[in-house]
């Protein structure tokens, strides 16, 4: 069975259990969760069932050992508000509370908002969070930004520090959601303490994807761990992406 039909079989196997446990009396911890979603895009055929704002942008790729999904230029895309033009979501899968790890390397010019992203709760094309990771932080860049039917806002004050993507280098992102706390937390390869930590964010069910506000990079290492799935139940997509 692939991938993605292991992963049908697996949500609707959640959503019974789900059903069953519907009190939530014994909720399973954070480190029982099931791993419902791992992609290392072993081959081109991997990227089948991902949607993106604008597919060729894309690509599939190889270096030595390590393969990869590329986003190798700008999209050519028009969100309707201003937000990320490059957007790449999983396919067949909605999550609530998640922990979330891949790996990115950033392949663009070197400048202050140089620029991969991660993106969590996606209801639709203006209706979405996401991480956005820099070198230069202000309130455009290095913060977590919601885009609520309106132009993306940030919603952390200007951060301290940012982040040196380097380059030929891979970098591990884990974002930690927990609906009930109303938390997110965001872990920079490794790191113990969290770059990122928003509290007070109203629970929501959405799609999760990664990406890139107008820069270049590439992907690999997906790793999504969840206690309950849901399946794509409505056109939560990109129109001609």
């Amino acid at each position: 069975m692939g991938t993605r039909a292991a992963l049908g079989a697996l949500a609707l196997a959640t959503l019974a259990l789900g059903g069953c446990a519907s009190t939530e009396e014994e909720p399973l911890p954070p480190e029982a969760w099931p791993l419902v979603f791992a992609e290392d895009f072993l081959t081109p055929e991997k990227l089948a069932g991902f949607e993106f704002t604008d597919r060729g942008a894309w690509r599939w790729g190889r270096v030595e050992h390590t393969s990869f999904l590329e986003l190798h230029r700008a999209s050519e895309y028009a969100p309707p508000h201003r937000s990320p033009l490059s957007i790449a979501l999983l396919p067949e899968l909605v999550v609530g509370d998640f922990d979330l790890e891949l790996r990115l390397e950033q392949t663009g010019r070197d400048y202050g908002h140089r620029d991969l992203i991660v993106v969590l709760g996606f209801e639709s094309p203006g209706r979405y969070l996401y991480v956005h990771l820099a070198p230069s932080p202000d309130e455009n860049a290095h913060n977590v930004f919601v885009v609520d039917d309106a132009p993306r806002r940030n919603l952390l004050p200007p951060q301290a520090e940012g982040i040196d993507w380097g380059n030929g280098e891979w970098h591990t992102v884990r974002l930690e959601r927990r609906l009930e706390e109303g938390t997110l937390r965001v872990f920079w390869d490794g790191s113990e303490a969290p770059i990122f930590v928003v509290e007070d964010l109203p629970p929501a069910w959405g799609r999760l994807g990664f990406g890139s506000f107008d820069d270049t990079g590439r992907v690999t290492g997906l790793r999504v761990r969840a206690p309950l799935v849901r399946p794509v139940e409505r056109d939560a997509g990109f129109v001609g992406g």
